[in-house]
């Protein structure tokens, strides 16, 4: 197993022991207004700092340092009817998903009622044998060396959600599967996010640096039930970046990066259904299998 895990592999603070997963892990393993929303953008492969739209500050390095203090419960979806160019005027989608099930009741052009079902979610709707429709997923996070200082929120394309990656880079769904499988919630790791140099776009991977000791972790805890937190994680299609803002989904607030990064799109991800009468796994001794992760 690559040395990048070894951070969970030993030495792990006791409050952690009996600490269950919480929603922000399981929602990133994939289970089932923004006034002054500061927010990360990774658009040309710039970590770009955002407040109401402008840019404040930027960092070139290739990689960073947070902590995924909460995370939309479901990956959401947006339809562009016409082709984004940079630089052009900026405008809400035609069709949007909160929940990447159904279109919201108020998408201003719904393209089928089930997203499932949708033409724009058919391979090669899109570019090439991309999908028209495009996945993304809104975390909310806060730097690692200012686990109490400014919520931000970062809008990930599909090319950073999905797939197997590989040790050390991977995309977010598979990096929170390992480190749930281990029993310990994202949301208690300093999380590294770093450019994927070999993307064409904007392309992130994902890998653990270190586990929070317990004053961290309650921080982390306060921060990702805080309201910054809470707009950071709901999407509202409004304009983030000189976009009218329209009106609120119904069945939830929410707030999302609209149409800001052209990302690559893959293959939606299958889900498994559980069986009905299926138990839920004993609890394991999240020390030992920490410790032996580095040897499996």
């Amino acid at each position: 197993m690559s040395n990048e895990l070894s951070v969970l592999g030993s030495g792990l603070p006791s409050y952690l022991k009996e600490l269950d997963l919480d929603a922000t892990t399981r929602a990133l393993m994939g289970s089932g207004g923004t006034g002054g929303m500061k927010r990360i953008s990774i658009k040309g492969g710039v970590w770009r700092m955002m407040v109401n739209g402008k840019e404040v500050a930027k960092n070139e390095d290739r990689a960073m340092n947070v902590v995924v203090v909460a995370a939309a419960p479901k990956v959401s979806r947006t339809f562009y009817a016409g082709t984004y160019s940079e630089g052009g005027d900026a405008k809400a989608p035609d069709c949007w998903s909160a929940d990447g099930e159904v279109p919201d009741a108020k998408a201003v052009n719904p393209q089928a009622s089930r997203c499932v079902d949708c033409a724009q979610n058919a391979k090669g709707s899109g570019q090439g044998d991309s999908r028209a429709c495009r996945f993304s997923q809104r975390l909310a996070v806060v730097l690692a060396n200012d686990i109490g200082g400014e919520v931000m929120q970062l809008t990930l394309p599909a090319s950073s959600i999905f797939g197997a990656g590989e040790p050390g880079k991977w995309p977010l769904q598979t990096y929170a599967k390992m480190i749930g499988s281990k029993g310990v919630p994202i949301t208690a790791v300093v999380t590294e996010m770093r450019f994927d140099t070999e993307a064409a776009t904007p392309k992130i991977a994902f890998k653990p640096v270190r586990v929070l000791d317990a004053e961290e972790h309650e921080i982390a805890i306060t921060q990702g039930t805080s309201d910054k937190a809470l707009k950071a994680i709901t999407m509202t299609v409004a304009e983030t970046d000189k976009v009218p803002k329209l009106d609120a989904p119904v069945a939830k607030k929410a707030t999302t990066v609209l149409k800001e990064e052209t990302e690559e799109v893959i293959e939606e991800p299958v889900k498994r259904v559980a069986k009905k009468d299926e138990a839920p796994a004993p609890k394991k001794d999240i020390s030992k299998i920490l410790s032996d992760w580095d040897d499996a």
